[in-house]
């Protein structure tokens, strides 16, 4: 079987959906059932060296823009590129999993869309439009809309040129979030006799910015979705503001797909308020995998001994406990969440003579230089202390910095920390920090990892901690909390928490329920918080026989969601259906 990954994340992993393939791909099980695996996406810099343009270790097989015009490719591309004004570049690129350092060599194939043919470009778009009801006239001046209707033809071209449509191979185009669709849809259009397409939904576009700009957030929306669709209505009549949105008609075509995968319950929830098409059609559950990685109680016992030793060198004294949360700081993550559970904890950690810092390390500002991190480290205590402005808080990061700022004013036997920066080590987060940290100290070296979100089709990066022993805490509106249930098998693991912030008072309509009132929410999370630092609070880790129980019930249960897991047991078969529909 052939897999063809389309994809913003090409040349190298980027987020979420790079986090998904290199966990496929990288796994015996799609090894084995899989015989060329083909990313497929738009340029999207053209000023990288020849030796990058395919990422770390990529081979360059053919590029017009480089003038590698290597035999047969050139006489198979070059009628593409001149039918269409575009460029290609094709060749292979490794795909690494960090954890174990395993790597795989796939197939890339990047297409050069800053031109285009405008009128075979404008065919197509009316093709989307009769056909699929997707008006891009609307939504052409949007960049990241046009490059994946521009990538759409000259991508599936390109691909018959390397040969996918010509002997009788099952070929599947994985769809991957609405930037994937274009391309699908013109697959679909084609109608080759081998070809499947699956729309891989990691989110629903339409669904998250309608979350994040209502005041009652999740607890109004997902009240809202059971209610609504109880009365038959669907997202569109209850939420018109949609059709403004370029993503919303790309994942409603999303139903002319053979099939559809969701990476979390909520998500399949979603699609089928969405368009009452999703509630007939073929929607199956494919989670994230979690990274595993084997910890030993002396590799953990280091890892929490650099984490308090720098809680220490900021402030003075060793927390008894580190919690953390690594992410971007946007509203989605729920941090004010957060904030509120260690509210609660302050009190009951001081009545033990206990104390905890929480580190919180997600930037909106990029990358800061080590030079300008070691003078606001100086000048004001960075990152306990922060000013507004770059290189310091921007792009959103001052409210989170106010937020910190008035916590610990308040508090005094849990400190808040925001590093505002990407990376954890000496060299990219000052001088404080022990000379010998890395990343792996932040997964193995907390206590808790917090991950209350709003919303969050999966939340990979809130379980990477699971098997070092950590305690994560989730709330129920993530897609792993339904994977985490299933791999339990239902049974309660002192490691994994799951918050529920939905509760709202029985038979309220779906108008109601859209007026609930901000001062509500705030009600039902105070409640839910005080209820969850109970539980972290009676689960601590308090001897070194509770940390080994915590390290095998981690490892146990993130054995059971690894990439192999899934692949085997949700992926495969799934492909499986959906390359059996005739």
């Amino acid at each position: 079987m052939i897999v063809v990954h389309v994809t913003h994340e090409v040349v190298e992993k980027i987020g979420g959906i790079g986090a998904v393939i290199v966990g496929l791909v990288t796994s015996k099980a799609y090894q084995k059932a899989v015989s060329r695996t083909i990313l497929v996406g738009p340029l999207l810099e053209t000023n990288r060296p020849v030796n990058r343009r395919l990422g770390e270790g990529g081979k360059i097989i053919y590029s017009s823009l480089d003038e590698i015009y290597t035999s047969p490719w050139r006489e198979r591309f070059m009628p593409v590129e001149r039918t269409y004004d575009v460029g290609i570049i094709y060749g292979t690129r490794q795909v690494q999993e960090p954890c174990n350092d395993k790597t795989v060599e796939v197939e890339a194939l990047v297409i050069d869309v800053f031109h285009a043919n405008r009128n075979r470009l404008n065919l197509f778009k009316g093709e989307l439009y009769k056909k699929f009801a997707i008006p891009s006239d609307a939504f052409e001046s949007i960049w990241e809309y046009e490059e994946y209707v521009r990538l759409a033809v000259p991508a599936v071209e390109a691909l018959g040129a390397l040969g996918c449509f010509d002997d009788g191979e099952q070929v599947a185009v994985l769809a991957h979030e609405y930037m994937g669709m274009p391309t699908a849809l013109k697959a679909v259009l084609d109608g080759k006799p081998n070809t499947r397409t699956v729309f891989y939904a990691h989110e629903v576009a339409s669904v998250r910015p309608i979350i994040e700009k209502t005041p009652g957030h999740d607890t109004t929306f997902y009240n809202v979705l059971r209610a609504a669709m109880e009365e038959g209505r669907t997202l569109e009549q209850v939420f018109p503001e949609v059709f403004t949105s370029y993503k919303h008609p790309l994942v409603k075509a999303a139903r002319y797909c053979d099939h559809v995968f969701a990476v979390g319950d909520y998500i399949e929830e979603e699609l089928r308020f969405l368009d009452p098409h999703f509630r007939t059609m073929d929607i199956d559950l494919v989670y994230n995998g979690v990274p595993t990685s084997a910890v030993t109680m002396e590799s953990k016992t280091a890892s929490m001994e650099q984490m308090r030793t720098y809680a220490a060198n900021l402030f003075g004294s060793r927390p008894t406990w580190v919690f953390t949360h690594v992410c971007r700081p946007v509203l989605s993550k729920g941090i004010w969440r957060d904030l509120g559970v260690l509210h609660s904890l302050d009190a009951m950690l001081a009545s033990r003579g206990e104390s905890a810092v929480y580190f919180m390390l997600g930037t909106l500002g990029g990358q800061r230089r080590p030079q300008d991190v070691r003078h606001m480290e100086r000048v004001y205590g960075w990152p306990v202390t922060h000013e507004r402005g770059y290189p310091d808080l921007c792009g959103g990061e001052e409210t989170l910095g106010d937020m910190f700022d008035n916590f610990n004013r308040n508090h005094h036997a849990v400190r808040v920390v925001l590093v505002n920066q990407w990376d954890w080590n000496r060299r990219l987060c000052g001088d404080r920090m022990p000379e010998n940290m890395t990343f792996a100290d932040i997964r193995r070296g907390t206590d808790v990892e917090l991950g209350l979100s709003v919303y969050e089709p999966f939340g990979i990066s809130q379980l990477e901690p699971m098997s070092c022993g950590a305690m994560c805490v989730v709330s129920n509106v993530c897609g792993c909390a339904g994977f985490a249930r299933r791999a339990s098998g239902g049974k309660d693991v002192d490691n994994f928490i799951v918050a529920d912030y939905l509760k709202v008072a029985e038979g309220l309509t779906v108008e109601q329920l859209l007026h609930l009132p901000a001062s509500e929410r705030d009600r039902i999370e105070s409640q839910e918080n005080q209820r969850l630092a109970e539980l972290i609070f009676q689960r601590l880790p308090r001897d070194s026989a509770a940390i080994r129980r915590g390290i095998e019930a981690g490892s146990a249960l993130a054995a059971n969601m690894s990439w192999e897991h899934v692949v085997r047991d949700y992926f495969l078969p799934s492909l499986a259906r959906a390359t059996a529909r005739r």
